[in-house]
């Protein structure tokens, strides 16, 4: 059991930057002030604010936040939200302009590749160096030198000036010795993205055996997946504030909401043009095989929603196919999630859709209409009661899993030519509307009758494929 005593403290942390035009504003700005100063002390001139020669940027305006051993704090934002800033004055190596700043512990701090590291060394001579400079003796260097070395896994370069890396292997030898300097804090700032698929899954086994050994991680990266993944909570910055601060999930949906595409430029007044409009008929929303009855659902209104106020959940549920309200499943049958939102404004085409995600905040499932190429109107207008009926076929590990449910929308001319696009170009048109992170929790057990093996399968998911056996008789003498 972990202490409840905070290894970080941040209350109410600013650092304000000025910024000069010309180097001759500087020299101004540190002597006329005193000059006039001095003049109104003797009485030479009226005591008036002085002239100043900059402007002020503030980095980081009002942040407070506590981390705790044992936990994982992300930190997200666009480029220029401040996140560097934060990481810097928390390992050290920048002062705040206003603030309390309490760090107990250790810091392993990974904030640029090979910082620390002299590129005319070899990759031995600065492991040596570099982990003198985190605090570790000469002995104990020693006794983990063979650790390091092979969790880098550079081979013979290991003898080669620092110069010569290229940048994976630049990072490889800075995170393994940042890994084995048994720090209680461990800073991460966009490093793991350099690093090949295998070193990746290396260095996030050893940050969660860090993890589970009482150390605190706090983890900067623009892939969202890391962070809902491995992240029990996150701060949003933007321009320097703290947005928000709380679940890693929530986070990451409230950073795409705010960087997403505003609404107003992927709707209409009107209908988009007739060449691209395609006839569609859909089901009646009150039919008793498309909706069960209304007893069933979670009223969703005091549930955490994250939207930009052009819709709003109201109601969802999971079903068997019965139509049976359902929480646990035997692996392999059906869960049916029946959801609807009530729009306030016009949105183009809707996007709905389920994420499932396992135990360990991995997303095994997430599809929606959008993949299943669903007919739908290309303009809804407000006031549009949308009902969403998804089937997924639970052929998952057994276990529990927590369940997303959301709605966006997309231009019509985007959605009906996406063939010709690809993913990045569709994902950009998106514009994220209503968003469930954490509706509910759904179990998958196992099998209740079977005819086979007891699983379907191992592993998180059951892919599609077959498999054929092949014999021959071998010749003996």
């Amino acid at each position: 059991m972990y202490s409840d005593k905070a290894v970080i403290d941040v209350k109410n942390l600013s650092k304000r930057y000025d910024i000069y035009d010309h180097p001759r504003d500087r020299l101004r700005q540190l002597v006329i002030p005193r000059l006039h100063g001095l003049a109104g002390r003797l009485k030479l001139a009226k005591p008036e604010n002085p002239p100043t020669y900059h402007r002020e940027f503030w980095a980081l305006r009002d942040i407070s936040f506590q981390v705790k051993p044992g936990e994982t704090l992300g930190i997200i934002g666009r480029n220029g939200s401040g996140k560097s800033t934060l990481l810097q004055i928390l390992a050290g190596t920048l002062s705040p302009t206003s603030g309390d700043v309490k760090v107990d512990g250790r810091i392993a701090a990974l904030l640029e590749l090979g910082s620390g590291f002299n590129p005319e060394f070899s990759g031995r001579d600065n492991v040596f160096l570099n982990a003198r400079i985190l605090g570790l003796s000469q002995r104990q260097i020693e006794e983990r030198y063979d650790r390091i070395v092979e969790f880098a896994d550079i081979g013979d370069f290991i003898e080669q000036p620092v110069k010569s890396y290229s940048s994976g292997m630049f990072v490889r030898l800075a995170f393994a010795v940042q890994a084995h300097i048994d720090a209680s804090i461990v800073i991460i700032d966009e490093a793991l993205a350099v690093g090949d698929v295998f070193f990746r899954q290396k260095c996030y086994a050893r940050l969660e055996a860090l993890r589970d050994s009482g150390a605190a991680i706090l983890l900067v990266s623009h892939a969202m997946t890391d962070i809902e993944q491995f992240c029990d909570r996150a701060i949003l910055l933007d321009h320097g504030e703290a947005l928000f601060v709380g679940e890693s999930t929530e986070a990451a949906k409230r950073y795409y909401q705010l960087h997403q595409p505003k609404l107003a430029e992927r709707i209409g007044a009107a209908p988009v043009d007739a060449s691209i409009t395609r006839p569609v008929t859909l089901p009646s929303a009150t039919r008793a095989d498309f909706w069960p009855e209304d007893t069933a659902f979670v009223n969703a209104e005091s549930v955490n929603q994250v939207g930009n106020g052009s819709a709003r959940c109201t109601r969802y549920g999971v079903f068997d196919t019965s139509g049976n309200r359902c929480a646990s499943f035997a692996q392999g049958e059906t869960a049916v999630f029946c959801y609807e939102f009530l729009l306030s404004d016009p949105i183009a085409i809707p996007l709905a859709g389920v994420v499932l995600q396992n135990e360990r905040g991995i997303n095994v499932h997430g599809k929606g209409s959008l993949e299943y190429s669903t007919k739908t109107p290309q303009h809804l207008p407000a006031g549009t009661l949308v009902r969403c009926r998804q089937s997924v076929e639970l052929k998952l590990e057994l276990g529990e899993y927590s369940f997303e449910l959301g709605l966006a929308t997309i231009d019509a001319k985007t959605y009906h030519e996406m063939a010709n696009f690809n993913h990045e170009r569709i994902f950009s048109h998106i514009s994220r509307v209503c968003h469930l992170p954490k509706a509910g929790v759904i179990a998958v057990g196992w099998r209740r009758v079977h005819d086979g093996a007891p699983l379907t399968h191992h592993g998180v998911a059951d892919l599609p494929g077959a498999f054929e056996y092949a014999f021959d008789a071998v010749a003996t003498e």
